[in-house]
């Protein structure tokens, strides 16, 4: 399939992008690459991958209200 290419770039097919409600566009070796981050099965979303836990380490530190937890966290663990 070709398909024109005017001042605004170029519309996919909807028919083409399945239940897709977003899509990431790159570049890759001179190529343009389409892939669905979104879709809808019934009431639940596919975000794509499942993030990395690792990635979110420190993105929502637990508060115990003791101003030297990091220092002394074994303390108040195991209550030493």
């Amino acid at each position: 399939m070709k398909l024109p290419v005017d001042k605004h770039g170029v519309t996919i097919p909807r028919r083409m992008l399945g239940n897709a409600e977003e899509v990431k566009v790159r570049e890759e070796h001179g190529r343009v690459i389409l892939e669905p981050v979104l879709e809808t099965k019934g009431n639940e979303r596919d975000d794509g991958p499942e993030e990395d836990p690792l990635e979110g380490l420190g993105r929502n530190p637990v508060s115990c209200g003791a101003s030297d937890a990091s220092e002394h966290h074994d303390q108040y663990l195991y209550d030493r």
